[in-house]
């Protein structure tokens, strides 16, 4: 284990003939942080260590590339590839949830059981940003944070508007929020990943029941934010008091307060 994973401890995972390695730091309920291109970062573990610090138990799994390695764009692109190609993610496929997902379900319910508490917060990211909606089927998800979720990637209207997830998943979705398990949204305002068509599919479906937070990345933009800036929680998280990725990163947790603490 690298030092950017100091104070996690590394257990598996099994389901369905599928084992994985994952990471927890932390007590209490479970929050599920999947990690985006190119993997479990230092910054991605920095994130894990801040939900521990509100009392609950991070845990990442890994899902590619090499925990705890620091991105760089070889890195990046070389995770992604391999991701591309794996059956596992729906990358390019319309009106469907990537079968990787099931997995990540069994593992709510196996830290709901290990963890305690009223239900498990579950935090995508980018690649796997829309896979905290696809969990939102198992019913110990009550906390679900889409950050910059980029499934499936947006080549064309059409794709930009879809949300990674079947129709009949969706169905489900939407039956969860009506009865109150309200959903999160974090992107940059020029992210070509995220398009902003996407959020409005999410608003068009979800109604007062998603939430949005879209941070102005536009040329010029008062807080100094590259236009392709992409990372809500990670890479492109000013930590300092009063800047929106900081505000962003405070409501996430709140969230996580309010659901899985009070």
């Amino acid at each position: 284990m690298t030092d950017a994973l100091d104070g996690f401890t590394g257990d598996t995972f099994t389901h369905d003939g599928h084992t994985r390695d994952l990471y927890r730091t932390g007590s209490g309920p479970a929050v599920i942080v999947v990690a985006e291109i190119p993997g479990i970062t230092p910054r991605v573990a920095d994130f894990g260590r801040r939900v521990a610090d509100i009392g609950c138990t991070a845990t990442l799994p890994s899902l590619f590339g090499t925990p705890g390695r620091a991105p760089s764009p070889t890195y990046a692109m070389g995770s992604l590839a391999r991701a591309c190609i794996s059956r596992e993610f729906a990358t390019l496929a319309a009106g469907r949830t990537s079968p990787v997902t099931a997995w990540l379900r069994a593992l709510a319910r196996h830290e709901h059981e290990r963890c305690g508490g009223p239900g498990v917060g579950a935090v995508g990211m980018c690649l796997t940003g829309g896979f905290a909606l696809a969990m939102m089927v198992e019913e110990t998800v009550l906390a679900p944070v889409l950050s910059q979720p980029s499934l499936p990637f947006p080549f064309g209207k059409r794709l930009k508007r879809d949300l990674g997830i079947s129709d009949a998943d969706l169905v489900r979705v939407k039956q969860r929020v009506d009865a109150g398990i309200g959903v999160l949204g974090l992107r940059f305002s020029d992210d070509r990943l995220c398009p902003a068509e996407r959020f409005d599919r999410l608003r068009d479906e979800l109604g007062e029941g998603f939430v949005a937070v879209e941070i102005n990345s536009s040329k010029g933009n008062q807080n100094g934010l590259k236009q392709t800036a992409h990372s809500v929680l990670t890479e492109d998280l000013v930590d300092t008091p009063g800047h929106p990725t900081r505000a962003a990163l405070d409501q996430v947790l709140d969230l996580f307060r309010r659901r899985l603490l009070a």
